[in-house]
């Protein structure tokens, strides 16, 4: 049985453009605009509840505890042995929040493992 290689779509590459965009882009809205900017920072721990003060605390949260860099290394491993256009996708997402929110090491290696899923073989020519 031959095992057809993974390629994507030119729409698959440009969806995942899209949500690479958006993802690493609201993570830089994150970073810059809610978690070391001084005023919304003292704002939020004086004890705000809008909905940046919640969205800085589940980032905070999550980029201590390492979440985005485990969940983009457990994904991209996943991609390595099923590769498929939803695991790409959530993958990016994850190690693009990961290099952004202070994750860089395992979202990282993550990368890099998305870009060996497509180091396949090309399909052998009659």
């Amino acid at each position: 049985m031959k095992k057809d290689p993974f390629r994507l779509t030119p729409y698959q590459v440009q969806w995942l453009l899209i949500v690479g965009f958006l993802s690493v882009g609201y993570a830089l809205y994150l970073r810059y605009l809610a978690v070391e900017l001084s005023t919304v920072s003292l704002a939020c721990d004086g004890g705000l509840q809008t909905m940046l003060c919640k969205s800085r605390s589940l980032a905070t949260y999550l980029f201590r505890n390492s979440v985005f860099g485990t969940a983009a290394l457990v994904i991209a491993v996943l991609n390595i042995m099923r590769p498929s256009i939803v695991l790409v996708t959530a993958g990016l997402i994850a190690a693009g929040f990961g290099i952004v929110l202070y994750n860089v090491a395992l979202s990282g290696l993550a990368i890099g493992l998305l870009i060996l899923g497509f180091a396949r073989p090309a399909p052998a020519t009659a």
